[in-house]
């Protein structure tokens, strides 16, 4: 948990100091400021306690958040960061032009490194979050467990399973709480789904399909021999889903791409899996020119849910029922992934996405890769670790 700490303020200085473990209790009645909040009171202190009217408990204070990578996604958490989360706030940015402005920082006096390890070294953060390239990943997340700062990681965790089993294994030895930001767990369409799933019995199968456009504004890069495409970058949400919806891990899949990463990034994968019980699903991912298609259907023994997370739509046949369609609650993923981050670490407690559930979707997607490289032969996921 964060280390409960007093602050003392007063018109000329502010100190700190560190108590012991002590109880949570009510306002002492030496207390003449009128405050209502709840403090922490170390039972080895019999002395005045009207100093309380000068001091504020650090625990009840935003958890200061290190960012570090400020492009178009970087950006959606700055915002939220900025605007929308009263239980964090943004102390350190870190980012590779550190000489171009930020607008949305115009009026905001935080720090702007240009290297990830001044931002984490940096006493004033307190947990990490990263929105890089994932080939940036490990160094990075390496870098935060050997400073001991709890890290957050948008997927994919890494490029490959060889290195996110490196970044997993060393956040568990140094006991730093690594969470994976597969932010898709978040989504309304998908918990809808998740809860109604029960109804249909046992699952059949599933199919997942995930088209998204190429942004008519996205740079044109030459192609970086060996770097991964599509499947990696938002068809591992997919991977990951199957194991969120169902609480089985995919065991084997065969997979066909449009190219290979040795060739050029894939822009097109269609993969086969199947879970540890013998379940099915089919997974369609595509980079498209335009018309953002997601959804996905569930057939079972007494039913079948469809759900379209794009247009925020959860229906189904259960039964000799008359169709059904149950209203989604929409929230943003974002902010839902921060604060459950920010749970985690106040709480002392596992994160609902850990580091291990972001390296086995990236073991299917190396699966998956493998299975393209043989023609779409049927590939073991235990057998690449």
């Amino acid at each position: 948990m964060r280390e409960r700490r007093w602050r003392t303020f007063s018109a000329s200085c502010e100190t700190g100091l560190t108590l012991r473990a002590g109880t949570i209790g009510s306002k002492p009645s030496g207390c003449q400021s009128g405050c209502t909040d709840r403090v922490l009171v170390d039972p080895a202190f019999d002395g005045d306690y009207s100093f309380l009217t000068l001091t504020v408990c650090m625990a009840t204070m935003p958890l200061r958040i290190g960012l570090i990578g400020a492009g178009r996604h970087g950006s959606r958490y700055i915002h939220h960061l900025l605007h929308d989360l009263p239980g964090m706030s943004l102390a350190a940015l870190c980012r590779k032009r550190i000489g171009e402005g930020l607008p949305f920082l115009s009026t905001t006096e935080i720090p702007v490194y240009g290297d990830y390890r001044a931002l984490i070294a940096d006493p004033t953060v307190e947990a990490v979050v990263v929105v890089t390239p994932p080939s940036l990943f490990a160094d990075i997340c390496l870098e935060a467990v050997k400073s001991r700062k709890p890290i957050l990681i948008e997927k994919p965790l890494a490029p490959t399973g060889r290195e996110a089993r490196t970044m997993v294994n060393a956040a568990e030895e140094a006991g730093v709480l690594l969470m994976t930001a597969q932010t898709m767990r978040f989504d309304s369409t998908i918990l809808l789904l998740k809860d109604h799933l029960p109804e249909i019995g046992r699952l059949r199968y599933a199919t997942f399909t995930s088209r998204i456009e190429t942004k008519a504004s996205a740079q044109v890069r030459s192609p970086i021999p060996g770097q991964r495409g599509a499947l990696l970058e938002f068809g591992v949400h997919l991977l990951d889903l199957v194991f969120f919806l169902t609480g089985e891990e995919v065991i084997t899949v065969r997979c066909e791409m449009d190219q290979l990463p040795t060739v050029a990034p894939d822009t097109m994968a269609i993969v086969q899996a199947q879970t540890v019980s013998g379940m099915r699903c089919v997974l369609d991912i595509a980079r498209v020119v335009a018309g953002r298609v997601a959804r996905t259907e569930w057939v079972g023994t007494q039913g079948q849910i469809a759900a379209d997370w794009c247009h925020q739509r959860v229906s189904g046949v259960i039964g000799d029922t008359a169709p059904l369609e149950w209203v989604v609650q929409p929230q943003q993923t974002i902010p839902a992934t921060l604060r459950a981050f920010v749970r985690a670490i106040e709480t002392n407690t596992t994160p609902p996405i850990t580091g291990r559930d972001g390296c086995r979707a990236v073991e299917v997607a190396d699966a998956c890769y493998r299975s393209a490289e043989l023609g779409g032969a049927t590939v073991s996921v235990s057998s690449l670790r």
